[in-house]
């Protein structure tokens, strides 16, 4: 997969991650790149086309992919936290990461995979999050729509190498956006997530992992549960 010359959209590109993988992907020579959000006018980037998508309305998506019909790469950005954990929650809220998350993001992925084979195959980039792998009080609801959003990627990836269509999922820590504003820990630059992220679509890679934080991670996985989650012992 080759950024330069490519056509691309981004989810949720508006501010945060989704505007810097719209940016870079203009810098590194794309043809075209549709930057989406529930508010169009909210899209102030030089260069893209501002294109309305709330990836939770069915009609949203399907004029989208009408839309953007030359699409070859696919960036799944668009996200939300609610800070509800999954037994005190708000039930709304709790569905409100799995249908921005989940169903959200499946639903680009049905009505753009035809527009991507269609267009040669090109590739999806899924934003996941190292919350994939691992719970937090106070934001379980994030954590179990996220894992949820991996096994998606994971699924859809097999369902989609018939029509020659990489599926890349992007791992990364805390990164310094407006959805961690809040929280006081040591951040990643947006920037440099992107520019890695990237890389990997172009060196055909199924896994990026952006920090050595969400390394460390996936490799404690196979140990005892207990070892990432003391406060249960």
């Amino acid at each position: 997969m080759k950024i330069a010359n490519s056509v691309a959209l981004v989810t949720g590109s508006n501010r945060g991650l989704g505007r810097h993988f719209a940016r870079q992907l203009l810098e590194r020579g794309a043809a075209k790149v549709y930057a989406t959000a529930r508010d169009a006018g909210s899209i102030d980037l030089p260069g893209v086309e501002a294109l309305p998508l709330d990836i939770t309305d069915a009609d949203s998506v399907a004029a989208a992919a009408s839309a953007a019909h030359d699409v070859t790469l696919l960036v799944n950005n668009a996200g939300i936290i609610t800070g509800a954990n999954l037994v005190t929650g708000d039930p709304a809220a709790i569905r409100l990461e799995l249908d921005t998350h989940f169903y959200g993001t499946l639903a680009v992925i049905r009505a753009f995979a035809p527009v991507l084979a269609a267009n040669g195959g090109g590739a999806i980039l899924n934003v996941l999050s190292s919350m994939s792998w691992v719970s937090y009080d106070r934001a379980t609801a994030y954590s179990a729509a996220k894992a949820a959003q991996w096994s998606l990627t994971n699924g859809v990836r097999v369902e989609l190498a018939g029509q020659g269509t990489l599926v890349t999922g992007l791992l990364l820590g805390p990164t310094d956006t407006d959805m961690t504003a809040g929280m006081d820990v040591p951040k990643n630059d947006p920037a440099d997530v992107v520019r890695t992220a990237l890389d990997g679509v172009e060196a055909d890679l199924v896994e990026v992992l952006a920090d050595e934080g969400v390394a460390r991670l996936k490799a404690a996985l196979s140990a005892d549960p207990r070892a990432l989650y003391p406060q249960v012992v």
